[in-house]
C-alpha cells in the first residue's frame, strides 16, 4: 500500500501541492482529475519519491519512502509518464526490458525471468508484433502502449500512471484501463491514474480525487464525486450528467 500523509511540494519557493492525503489501496484504482497545472503530476512524482516533499510523509507498506533506495522503490512502484519520444534506436523488446533495471537488469544482461516478464507484459499490451520494432518507428499511442508494458514487466504492484491514454484512440484508451483494471481486480495491484476523461474515471476507478491549485478539495466514489457542482468548480465548465445505459455508471456531457 502506498500513503501520502499530509505531503506539500515547493518549487523554487512555491507550494505546487500542499497537505495532500491519499491513500492506494490494493485491487482499487484512484482517478486524478483537476484543470492543467492542478497538481497531479507532482502528486504522483511525490508518489513514487521522484519530486521531494517540503512536509508530512509517503509511506510504501509501511515505510517511509524516502528512506528507500531507488531500486527498492522501482520494484514496488511503476510509473507510466506521458508520451516521449525515445532518442536512440532501441527495440520494444529492449525498452520494455528497461523495466527490469531493480532487479539487476540492464541491456546484455537479462535472465530467462526478465524475458518472460517483458514477453508477457509486450502480449498483454497487443504489441506481439512489435518487439523487434524500433522505438522511434512507432506512433505515439504505440509508443504510450510500449510505456505501459514496460510498468507491467517491473511487476511492480503500485501503478501510478499519468494520463496514460494521451495520443490513444478509443478502442486503446479502454485497452489501457482494462488492463490496469484486471491487474488490480486480479492481483490486487493498486493503481493512481491521471486521466482528462470524466467518463474513464467514472466507468473503471474506484475513487476520483479533484485538485485545484495544488490542493485535493474532493475526493469519494466516483458516483458522489462527480457532480455538476464539482465539474463546475474544478474545471469552469457547465454538464449535464445521466446515466451510461451499459454500465449503468455516470455518464457526463459538457454543455458548449
Amino acid at each position: 500500500m502506498l500513503e501520502a500523509r499530509d505531503i506539500s511540494v515547493k518549487y523554487g519557493g512555491t507550494t505546487v501541492l500542499a497537505d495532500a492525503n491519499l491513500r492506494l489501496s490494493p485491487g482499487k484504482i484512484t482517478a486524478i482529475v483537476g484543470a492543467n497545472g492542478a497538481g497531479k503530476t507532482t502528486l504522483i512524482k511525490a508518489l513514487n519519491g521522484a519530486a521531494p516533499i517540503s512536509a508530512g510523509e509517503i509511506l510504501l507498506d509501511g515505510k517511509a519512502i524516502n528512506s528507500l533506495s531507488r531500486s527498492e522503490i522501482a520494484r514496488e512502484v511503476a510509473v507510466v509518464a506521458q508520451e516521449t519520444e525515445s532518442r536512440f534506436p532501441v527495440s520494444v523488446r529492449e525498452f520494455v526490458l528497461t523495466g527490469r533495471f531493480a532487479y539487476g537488469s540492464s541491456f546484455g544482461w537479462e535472465n530467462e525471468r526478465d524475458i518472460e516478464a517483458a514477453d508477457r507484459a509486450i502480449a498483454d499490451c497487443d504489441l506481439r508484433e512489435f518487439p523487434d520494432r524500433l522505438m522511434n518507428d512507432l506512433s505515439g499511442g504505440e509508443r504510450q502502449r510500449v510505456v505501459l508494458a514496460r510498468a507491467l514487466a517491473s511487476e511492480g504492484r503500485v501503478l501510478l500512471l499519468d494520463e496514460p491514454t494521451a495520443n490513444l484512440d478509443l478502442a486503446n484508451q479502454t485497452l489501457m484501463f482494462r488492463l490496469v483494471l484486471e491487474r488490480c481486480r486480479k492481483q490486487d495491484y493498486s493503481a493512481a491514474i491521471i486521466t482528462h476523461d470524466l467518463n474513464l474515471a467514472a466507468e473503471f476507478a474506484d475513487e476520483v480525487v479533484m485538485l485545484v491549485k495544488g490542493r485535493i478539495v474532493h475526493s469519494g466514489k466516483p458516483a458522489e464525486i462527480l457532480n455538476a457542482k464539482n465539474i463546475r468548480e474544478i474545471f469552469n465548465v457547465e454538464v449535464i450528467l445521466d446515466t451510461n445505459p451499459s454500465s449503468g455508471k455516470a455518464r457526463v456531457t459538457q454543455v458548449y
